[in-house]
């Protein structure tokens, strides 16, 4: 008896947990900020979704979820801090050039995002990246 109640607790320990998936707590429409009234844990094991709240809240969604949907790390980004046609701070580094001037976004964005800005006044368009002041930093190609 007593050699059979740590092999017990060692399968027990072994055996995986059930896991609880994370689903949307009410219709999130896209570009919401996820907080913890936005998202609840289910019983349901879904391949591939968020399993802890910290993972999501803080995050925006870029598509619509319903009430009772698994919340995937794929429907989900940064928030924006750049939106459609807002002037930004646009800048190209490259050695010893450096080139600041403003530009147009083409596209909304969050930290780390790369949009389409077009440079006011030549009206190339670019792809660069969004930095966390706001300033968008022209891709190197």
């Amino acid at each position: 008896m007593r050699t059979a109640l740590p092999l017990a607790l060692a399968l027990l320990a072994a055996a995986p947990a059930p896991a609880e998936t994370l689903v949307a707590a009410r219709v999130l429409r896209a570009q919401t900020v996820l907080t913890a009234a936005d998202v609840t844990l289910d019983e349901q094991t879904v391949p591939g979704a968020l399993t802890d709240p910290r993972d999501a809240i803080g995050l925006e969604t870029r598509v619509a979820i319903y009430p009772g949907r698994p919340i995937l790390l794929a429907d989900l980004g940064p928030p924006a801090i750049i939106e459609r046609n807002q002037t930004v701070p646009l800048a190209y580094h490259r050695g010893p050039l450096d080139i600041r001037t403003a530009g147009r976004a083409l596209d909304r964005g969050g930290v780390g995002d790369t949009i389409r800005v077009m440079n006011t006044a030549s009206k190339a368009i670019v792809l660069a990246t969004i930095a966390a002041d706001g300033s968008t930093q022209v891709q190197s190609q």
